[in-house]
This record gives C-alpha cells, structure tokens and sequence, in this order.
C-alpha cells in the first residue's frame, strides 16, 4: 500500500514510517521540512497523490486557545485533499479521554479534530492514545524548581511512543474502523506517584510534592485519562522503559 504519513518525521511519525516500511508498505513522510504545510495547503494536494491512505500526525504548535484553529484548518485542508485523491482511509491520532476534558483548550481541539474527521467524507480509523512515557518529563517540568516537584493525583496510565506507532501501522494497513480504537500502557499510576518513580530511577534528588491544583493535568477529574474497558494494553511497562534509559 501507498501510505502517506503526513507529520512523518517527528518521534510517532518517524516510527510509523519504519514499521509500515518494515512491513512491506511504500510510507512517505511528509512535513513542513519536505514542502508540506498543513495550514496553507502547499504541498498537500502533491503529497496524496496515488496513496491508498493518509495518516495525519501533525501537532499544534501550542496547547492554548490558539489550537483549535489549527486543528480546524489542517483538517479541513486534509480532508479536501484526500477526498480529490479519493484516498480510501483517513488515520487519526488522539488521546485517550479527551472529550471528557472540556476544561483544556487542546484537549478541546483533538476532540474538534476527531468530529471533523467523523463528519467528512472519507473512510476513518481513530487511535486514541494515553499520554507517552516520553513526555513525562515534560509533565514534570511545569510545575518543578530547584528542590521540588508539584503533581496532581491525576491517573495516569503512560504508554511508549514505539507502541503508538507499531498500532497506528497495523490500523493504517488494515481497513478503515469507522470507529475510535484506545491504547494504553499495562500499568495505571497517580501522577504524584509517577513523579517519583521517575525523579528516583534518574538518581534525581527533588522531592514530589502532591498538589492538585498544579500544572494542566490538575483539571482533570478522577481516571478520565484511563482507558475503559475494551482498550488495546501495550506490553511495556513504564519501569521497564526508564529501566533501558537510565
């Protein structure tokens, strides 16, 4: 198959393109640095032609109020583009829970991009994943200073970005699901916990303070972020993952 990866060279994209290629596939990235530019459309029109399916990874580049417009726009330039070249499935990735989340403007944005995908008029598959173990140092980062780190009880229940791709593969290769597909990691941790688990396997002497008025996950209320039942469990373990990092 022809798959179009736009989005293709960051740390899911990039993945995704050598397993579709493992696989025997023929996947191209695209980006802004080949020439692609999902807000303006340059490039986009070029970059579907011939492909069986598009499978869209571009982020916003904030996670403010200003996201909604991107997502509004570059779904709306993605899907014209892939009904012209009659495209036969339109791959999005999501987050697990983010229509339960209206407090977050970017939370508020993937579930617009979800409804745009919905509604339009090309065959879709939904992976909605949970929060990559790649970005809990970020998380942990908004709300850190030289002695302490403040983190909500939030449940989270991370999963490693070469799952995400290894699923987002097998769905763009398969048929279009017309439905929303969870991914989640094996283990469930409140974020305060998760915190230390981390600072401690990093040899990092901060102390994690629990605060549940800290950082973006503070408005999110009890397991929303957790997958239910029927979600697809990744095998690695985020103690494994930091195991093989430290």
């Amino acid at each position: 198959m022809h798959i179009a990866v736009i989005g293709g060279t960051g740390l899911i994209g990039s993945q995704v393109v050598r397993d579709l290629d493992a696989a025997g596939h023929r996947a191209v990235p695209h980006s802004q640095s080949t020439g692609v530019d999902v807000i303006t459309g340059e490039g986009l029109d070029a970059a579907l032609v011939g492909a069986d399916v598009v499978v869209n990874l571009t982020n916003s580049p904030t996670f403010d109020d200003a996201s909604p417009a991107f997502f509004r726009t570059s779904m709306d330039n993605l899907v014209t583009a892939a009904r012209k070249a009659s495209v036969g499935h339109f791959v999005v990735l999501s987050i697990v829970g983010v229509d339960q989340v209206p407090e977050l403007d970017y939370y508020r944005a993937k579930t617009l991009q979800e409804d745009i995908l919905k509604a339009g008029p090309v065959p879709y598959s939904i992976v909605r994943a949970t929060q990559f173990m790649e970005f809990v140092d970020a998380v942990l980062s908004w709300t850190a200073d030289d002695e302490t780190v403040r983190l909500p009880r939030t449940r989270l229940q991370p999963v490693a970005a070469a799952d995400v791709a290894t699923t987002v593969a097998e769905i763009a290769s398969g048929a279009p699901l017309q439905h929303t597909l969870d991914l989640a990691g094996p283990e469930a941790y409140p974020l305060d916990e998760l915190g230390r688990i981390t600072l401690r396997a990093k040899g990092d002497g901060r102390s994690v303070t629990t605060d549940d008025t800290a950082g973006m996950f503070a408005a999110v209320d009890g397991d929303v972020l957790t997958p239910k039942s029927g979600a697809r469990i990744a095998p690695t373990r985020y103690t494994d993952w930091l195991a093989q990092r430290s």
